[in-house]
């Protein structure tokens, strides 16, 4: 039989062969955050710094996934599977909630595929090759509370948090610091994300007579122990974690947040940082971009997070395009390599420098303080 295939048609089937089944031209990335439920006030600002994500990046094109976990670890499981199975993604960005990222790990490094978790976390040494956190590592955020402390004379302090893992990991960071600080730790009162109420709990704090109160809570409901604090006539400094620094809170917690110290990433009151602070370019030109879209005043720190993983994935992905195509394993190896290089990426929160042994990533120039002055947040200066 005589062969009727010219050598054009041959060389076109010996691509499709030679080519693994999985290489495209466009990049992949999927994200899943807590869109809806309890801690929507947390996620829904990275959705919409998503929404101003670039459509191209070193000339690729790129496909953004979105999905809504709900703060339900199962579903960002579910949601990353999804990813890495049916969407091929090249990396993953989530969850918002430290128990989602966290609950999503094994799926990231059994697929080989670079998670940028955008709720701090901190990650196991056997899994860190492919994980890595955008946020402040929390020990780096206490460290600020502990140290404004410290200098106000405190010398005991009352804690209340979540039952999950952030009100474990600032509960944690505090036991690790304030000890140097000359600071004892009075409680380790706890609630639930969806508690009505902490009125049981603030009254075992205020037996202790503390000199202040650490709340490691996140999102709207570290309103509730700052309301019950200050109703049952506590008035002495309260300090909040990174994750309570937002507009819902204080329209929530209205005057009961006034004077409340908080540490945050620069991004917040980038306008009322020296000039020579190193993010603040970036965070000026973020902040301009997002109210643009979404009004004045609406800037908060969780949609900076977004954007620095999306600022840190473009960095990574030229040198990734040299060793594989957007969809095969070699590129995402490769991403994850350029991700680790060592570089320094000016973000709006921090100045990022990864390294194959630190995929947190940050060092001090990535926390100020805030204070709430008539309802906004403010630098406290040191």
């Amino acid at each position: 039989m005589r062969n009727v295939l010219g050598p054009a048609v041959w060389m076109m089937w010996a691509v499709v062969l030679l080519t693994p089944a999985s290489a495209r031209d466009e990049i992949r990335i999927g994200i899943t955050g807590t869109f809806t439920g309890p801690a929507a006030s947390i996620g829904i600002p990275y959705k919409q710094a998503a929404e101003l994500f670039p459509s191209q990046i070193a000339g690729h094109s790129v496909k953004w996934i979105v999905l809504d976990d709900a703060g339900d670890p199962a579903a960002a499981v579910r949601n990353a599977r999804r990813f890495t199975d049916e969407e091929q993604v090249d990396a993953i960005l989530g969850s918002t909630s430290p128990p989602g990222a966290i609950a999503m790990f094994d799926v990231a490094v059994e697929s080989k595929t670079p998670q940028l978790s955008l709720a701090p976390v901190s990650v196991p040494a056997a899994k860190r090759m492919w994980i890595f956190s955008v946020p402040q590592a929390v020990p780096v955020m206490v460290s600020a509370v502990v140290d404004h402390m410290a200098a106000k004379g405190v010398k005991k302090v009352g804690y209340i948090g979540f039952t999950d893992s952030w009100g474990d990991q600032n509960y944690n960071a505090l036991v690790r610091l304030a000890p140097a600080k000359g600071i004892t730790i009075s409680t380790n009162e706890r609630y639930n994300r969806v508690d009505a109420s902490v009125t049981a709990q603030v009254l075992k704090i205020l037996a202790t007579k503390p000199d202040a109160v650490f709340i490691g809570a996140s999102g709207s409901p570290a309103v509730l122990p700052n309301l019950t604090l200050r109703d049952s006539g506590y008035e002495g400094p309260l300090y909040n974690s990174h994750g309570s620094v937002s507009r819902a809170v204080l329209q929530a917690g209205g005057a009961a947040m006034e004077g409340t110290i908080a540490p945050t990433g620069p991004l917040v009151v980038a306008d009322e940082l020296p000039d020579s602070y190193p993010t603040k370019k970036a965070a000026i030109d973020f902040v301009s971009a997002y109210e643009s879209r979404w009004g004045k005043g609406t800037r908060n720190p969780f949609a900076g997070y977004a954007w620095d993983a999306m600022l840190l994935i473009s960095a990574a992905v030229p040198a990734a395009l040299s060793a594989g195509e957007p969809g095969t394993a070699e590129f995402r190896n490769a991403l994850r390599g350029s991700l680790e290089a060592g570089k320094e990426i000016a973000g709006t929160h921090a100045v990022y420098r990864y390294t194959a042994e630190d995929h947190e990533g940050v060092d001090q120039r990535s926390r100020i303080l805030v204070v709430v002055k008539d309802g906004a947040y403010h630098y406290l200066a040191n």
